[in-house]
């Protein structure tokens, strides 16, 4: 099942809501992946892809931190 995430608020949305918001809005898979592992990893809203802390620091709007 997909789970979608705001990068603004860090809350999970609706699917309607990601559709509507794609570049501040981030869907992944539950417990597949990094995500499942543990530690701390920031994903780019935009690009869906993980993103060093230095970058989530610039950005934080478009950028969700998921702790694993």
């Amino acid at each position: 099942m997909a789970r979608s995430r705001s990068a603004v608020t860090g809350r999970y949305v609706r699917r309607s809501t990601a559709a509507r918001n794609p570049r501040t809005t981030v869907t992944t898979e539950r417990g597949s992946g990094r995500n499942s592992s543990t530690g701390t990893h920031h994903r780019s809203a935009v690009t869906g892809r993980y993103v060093t802390s230095a970058t989530a620091a610039r950005h934080p709007r478009t950028t969700v931190t998921e702790r694993g």
